[in-house]
């Protein structure tokens, strides 16, 4: 960690090294949200249904596929 600290001093400019905080915070919000989506349903939200912006990952037990 130290070593990403003395690069980006030495560049005179934190800006890459918050970029790349600010994309990984992106990253594990919406990777967490799907996992979430995807997730079994927690008390309360079984009848819910998932976002459309929410891809489908895996097996679904409570699809209908037909």
């Amino acid at each position: 960690m130290s070593l990403l600290t003395v690069i980006a001093a030495a560049s005179g400019s934190l800006l890459p090294f918050t970029f790349v905080y600010v994309v990984g915070f992106i990253a594990a919000v919406v990777i967490g949200s799907i996992a979430w989506y995807n997730s079994k349903r927690p008390p309360g939200w079984e009848g819910n249904e998932r976002p459309d912006i929410v891809p489908k990952v895996g097996n679904d037990e409570t699809s209908n596929d037909g």
